[in-house]
């Protein structure tokens, strides 16, 4: 739905791109987001804006914040005229890095346009004090930098008079997102169909849709698709690009959250996992452990796969031993929303608005 925002309401931020509940949720008293208004040329700013597009639309007087999250979907000489542009115009330029190598694998493509951002006049933002040193190493230095945490991905006022379904006698597992390089979808249900004997234990699918990518030779997905349709404990849906209220209503109605990361720098689904007090599986890789770390002792500590340890063969033991022992974790009784996690949920992000307000309009 198209929107018009008043100019009173603060700070005009576009983020790059505004799909994921982590940058939907960075809007307060003094700064709101422009994804998906109509701004002043009577254009509508796309909820996944690109580069392209807003330089189609400059001078870019109309916005104070440009944000950048993921960089990887961005041409490099594109990235370095919107920089130029935002120079032009002066709008302030933030960069979380939520990713300290590349999602798809092309680490010196990745790295350019992170020596692109230090080269410019960019407000970096990190989402662990772990990833602000590695990031540091990689490139020699840095920028001036803030660590401001993830924060939660379902709201908690979303989840008040909410209450995960009560277990039957069996684990209901969960693993959904997009396919790609840094992630394995197809080791994982295979071993879980072959290695959980339990005929009441489900695993529910929850895809994004697939593009002619996902299909070039060699790919998993057929063989992905084959394994969930010989077994019926494998309940697979696939949608456009799932909702907020889909992925919610999924992981109310489970009890371990799958997370088969071949390698990554931070997890929005294991913050998820945390909201719904889901146990996650989860590769024990990037700066996933201080994403845990950061909440002391309100959550539980996820099962890690520590398979990063060793060969790369021994993914698919260590796996398969993490998802048995998250099935003697769960038992046979579903973990209640954590009300006292939520509350903490609520103080936290105050303090991460705080802290982007900070970042928006301070001084530099």
């Amino acid at each position: 739905m198209t929107t018009t925002v008043s100019p009173s309401r603060g700070l005009r931020v576009v983020h790059v791109p505004a799909r994921t509940p982590y940058a939907r949720k960075l809007h307060g008293p003094d700064f709101h987001i422009l994804n998906g208004t109509e701004i002043s040329s009577g254009a509508v700013v796309p909820t996944a804006v690109t580069a392209t597009w807003l330089l189609a639309h400059a001078p870019l007087t109309w916005l104070d914040v440009l944000h950048l999250h993921h960089i990887d979907i961005e041409e490099t000489a594109v990235l370095e005229r919107l920089l130029d542009a935002c120079a032009e115009s002066g709008v302030r330029v933030v960069f979380t890095a939520h990713d300290t190598q590349s999602m798809h694998g092309d680490e010196s493509a990745f790295t350019e346009r992170l020596r692109l951002l230090l080269s410019a006049d960019v407000d970096w933002v990190f989402l662990t004090e772990s990833s602000r040193r590695e990031m540091a190493s990689l490139l020699g230095t840095t920028s001036p930098a803030t660590v401001i945490p993830h924060g939660y991905v379902v709201p908690p006022e979303a989840l008040r008079g909410r209450e995960r379904e009560q277990a039957v006698t069996s684990a209901r597992f969960l693993m959904f997102g997009a396919s790609r390089p840094s992630r394995d979808q197809l080791s994982p249900v295979v071993n879980w169909s072959l290695g959980v004997t339990d005929p009441g234990s489900t695993l529910r699918l929850l895809l994004r849709a697939f593009s002619p990518a996902d299909f070039i030779p060699g790919s998993p997905v057929p063989l992905l698709l084959e394994t969930a349709r010989h077994d019926p404990r494998i309940r697979l849906s696939m949608r456009p690009y799932p909702t907020d209220d889909e992925v919610t209503d999924a992981g109310l109605a489970s009890d371990v959250l799958l997370l088969p990361y071949l390698w990554g720098s931070h997890s929005g689904q294991l913050e998820l996992a945390f909201d719904l007090n889901l146990l996650p599986v989860c590769s024990r890789t990037g700066h996933l452990p201080e994403q845990y770390r950061q909440h002391g002792q309100l959550v539980a500590e996820p099962e890690w796969v520590d398979w990063t340890t060793g060969h790369p063969n021994l993914f698919g033991e260590r796996f398969l031993a993490a998802v048995e022992n998250a099935r003697s974790r769960t038992g046979s009784d579903a973990r209640r929303l954590d009300r006292t996690f939520l509350e903490h949920r609520d103080q936290e992000h105050k303090a991460i608005l705080a802290a982007y307000a900070g970042v928006y309009g301070g001084a530099r």
